[in-house]
């Protein structure tokens, strides 16, 4: 069988896998990227589109065990895990628990604050440099609260940005309730991140697949990776539904499927699969003028000039590929509780996609030990938008052996053996 090289191969099509492409091709090299269905079609697609370098501290947080077990039970806590005997789950939310602790926490908050900072000055650079028609406004991010024990207790997040030296500001219910008119009354306060962006995800995907293209990239849909073929410690052809294809370099952003592929190559992925959910509306009349996150239910709400969306949620079911309609209605409850206006005047969609959740809440970004010729960048979980330019930069410029703006260090495969 004919084979079809590239530079480098890019297997996955979603924002990690495009903005990957998009700094390979700026650096010179010749790019083909195998998507296994549309580009954008995984969590780039249904996310709420939020740009959050406040978003830095990571969910394991001391405590967290205790609090995702008083959730197991119910369906409809934000962060739910099914009870469902599973080795792989079990074994994943072991190293998890193992890693709430101050220590690891700050290692995980400081990596994470560096690529979210780095990727949020890059992305506002691309959308003006290179015209993308995605919606992207830098208004910031509101964390809202209804109860005055649980915005009293956000003074930790607020600590921890404050040592991470990200913006936040506490605001009093009046100034919430000025800021927001989409608001009902009855906020006990608020904290603002002004450094926070949004964007529309799926615009996102479509328009860094329009300027791979434009850069002489080539994107195969419908390519499903179907195994590998090997030279000793290299990979010699990547075999997809699309035919064989090889790359000097392969780049592995697979998002929530990475794991699965990895098996192929003799690789364990720390990942599990999170599921999240959004329902997207027509925009309602009297619509947030900022993303908003109205934090005792957990629901993200964001509007765009062509929409509305309420997201968030966290479910750890595996691979499970139904759509758990328990989820959604807690998004409407909880939007509801918050909002004159929870629902635009129609549904456009109901969606729900798997988030590539690393153990330590830090992506997966650099060289294989085990391949010569692999790089992985896969793990950012719920951050792929916010982190997905700091991420293609990094990638790139390991490929190609210069100097990264970023230390790598922390994002290494390495550190798991990998």
């Amino acid at each position: 069988m004919s084979s079809t090289r590239s530079d480098a191969l890019v297997l996955g099509g979603g924002v990690i896998g495009l903005a990957c492409a998009y700094h390979l091709l700026k650096a010179g090299a010749t790019v083909r990227v195998l998507e296994q269905g549309s580009v954008g079609c995984g969590a780039s697609h249904g996310n709420c589109g939020t740009i959050t370098p406040s978003h830095a501290p990571p969910l394991n947080e001391p405590g967290m065990t205790m609090k995702a077990l008083r959730w197991m039970l119910k369906r409809d806590a934000p962060l739910y895990v099914n009870p469902r005997p599973d080795f792989e789950r079990f074994r994943w939310l072991l190293g998890f628990a193992g890693r709430c602790n101050p220590r690891d926490f700050w290692r995980a908050a400081e990596a994470r604050a560096a690529i979210l900072e780095r990727s949020g000055a890059l992305l506002e650079r691309w959308v003006a440099d290179d015209g993308l028609d995605c919606e992207y406004a830098r208004e910031g991010t509101l964390y809202v609260f209804r109860d005055a024990r649980a915005f009293a207790q956000e003074q930790s997040h607020l600590d921890a940005l404050a040592r991470l030296g990200i913006a936040v500001e506490r605001k009093c219910a009046d100034e919430v309730l000025a800021m927001e008119p989409a608001l009902k009354p009855g906020v006990a306060g608020g904290v603002l991140h002004p450094g926070d962006a949004r964007l529309r995800p799926d615009r996102y995907a479509a328009e860094l697949a329009r300027r791979v293209r434009e850069l002489g990239g080539a994107i195969d849909e419908g390519a499903r990776v179907e195994g590998f073929a090997f030279d000793g410690s290299r990979i010699a052809a990547v075999r997809s539904s699309r035919g064989e294809f090889v790359g000097t370099r392969v780049v592995l952003a697979l998002g929530a499927w990475s794991p699965l592929t990895a098996r192929s190559l003799d690789l364990r992925l720390p990942m599990q699969p999170g599921k999240g959910y959004s329902i997207t509306y027509s925009r309602p009349a009297l619509a947030p003028r900022r993303p908003l996150v109205l934090r005792e239910p957990s629901v993200c709400v964001t509007a765009w000039g062509s929409g509305f969306r309420l997201g968030s949620t966290m479910e750890f079911s595996g691979y499970d590929a139904t759509l758990n309609r328990v989820r959604l209605d807690a998004l409407r409850r909880g939007a509801a509780g918050f909002l004159h206006e929870p629902e635009g005047p129609q549904v456009q969609e109901e969606w729900w996609g798997w988030r590539p959740m690393s153990v330590d809440e830090v992506p997966i970004v650099g060289p294989s030990a085990r391949w010569t010729n692999l790089l992985l960048a896969t793990g950012h979980g719920m951050l792929g938008v916010s982190m997905s330019a700091a991420t293609g930069e990094l990638v790139a410029a390991l490929a190609g052996g210069i100097a990264p703006a970023l230390d790598p260090a922390p994002y290494a495969p390495a550190r798991f053996g990998l």
